[in-house]
């Protein structure tokens, strides 16, 4: 069977923010995963990856509110809770939607580890905002007393600030395969991975750092040599000067036009579509044939070439 990994944005399983509850998650979880079953109902293999972005900051919110009567939660154990809590539903609903439509497939979540340089840079330079946002007196406090790294985010406040290191190595990867060969659909890498890095003796130990979903997915692509790297978003396809009058929407891209268009810069806001190009060229870079950029609802049609933006070598 042709191989694929979809990698779902945590943002997606938040539709309004009114809709932002377990039950709402749930909800979109099922209806991303029907247009993933309709792919395995045309006879595709697939491996899962999902964001967390949002979940970890509930999670974390939740932490500082109860932090006078109960421990709060380290960031990487907020990992591996929401990897298994949005792993549980997208994990029932495809199974869900498996049954009704006959096809006899399991589906397993496996709550991963991914492997950082502890040597990176990245992790002696934090950047990426997490949790919420602080009064500058907190946020002062938080680091004397807690070691925290904060920064102001853009006027509108402090925030907690931790590292976002580059993905080396999927520690889960051969369990990923021996599923996947055995016909098991995986859900996996969700958030990127909870990070860790080893220690002199080949130990592993989790850090406080968050890894890009999306770079974790093209490894995790490259890994099991799938066909194709599916990654979902908001929009349904690339654009060129994204926002401006000039905008132009993308139907293809050889790896040599992405590259240059991220050379370029200006084209690809940071935190949203810049990462997810990166991502296409780390794949393609390591071998992969094509990547596809669209919308949830349109993966199918993606894939069949009817829409979304095509990246290939």
């Amino acid at each position: 069977m042709p191989r694929a990994v979809v990698a779902i944005g945590g943002n997606s399983l938040i539709t309004s923010p009114e809709r932002k509850s377990v039950e709402d998650q749930y909800i979109a979880a099922g209806e991303t995963d029907h247009h993933i079953a309709n792919l395995v109902s045309d006879g595709w293999d697939v491996a899962i990856s999902h964001g967390n972005g949002p979940q970890i900051g509930f999670i974390l919110r939740r932490s500082e509110l109860a932090s006078s009567e109960l421990h709060e939660v380290p960031l990487d154990v907020c990992g591996a809770d929401t990897q298994g809590a949005i792993g549980y539903m997208l994990q029932q609903n495809l199974i869900n939607d498996l049954r009704e439509r006959n096809i006899d497939r399991s589906v397993a979540t496996v709550v991963t580890q991914v492997e950082v340089d502890r040597n990176d840079p990245a992790l002696a330079t934090p950047t990426k905002p997490i949790g919420s946002f602080l009064s500058e007196d907190e946020a002062n406090r938080r680091r004397d007393e807690d070691g925290w790294d904060v920064m102001e985010d853009a006027g509108r406040g402090w925030r907690r600030v931790v590292a976002s290191p580059k993905p080396l190595r999927i520690v889960e990867i051969d369990v990923v395969k021996q599923l996947m060969d055995t016909g098991v659909i995986v859900i996996t890498v969700g958030g990127g991975g909870i990070p860790v890095v080893a220690d002199d003796r080949g130990d592993l130990h989790g850090v406080p750092a968050v890894i890009d979903k999306d770079l974790a997915s093209a490894l995790l692509a490259a890994e099991i040599e799938a066909d194709v790297l599916v990654i979902s978003t908001a929009v349904e396809k690339v654009a060129l000067r994204w926002g401006q009058p000039d905008q132009e929407f993308l139907d293809s891209m050889t790896l040599a036009e992405a590259k240059a268009h991220l050379d370029e810069g200006g084209h690809f806001a940071e935190g949203s579509m810049a990462p997810k190009i990166r991502a296409v060229v780390q794949f393609l870079e390591a071998g992969g044939k094509e990547a596809i950029i669209t919308t949830p609802e349109n993966i199918g049609r993606a894939i069949a070439g009817e829409t979304g933006t095509r990246i290939t070598q």
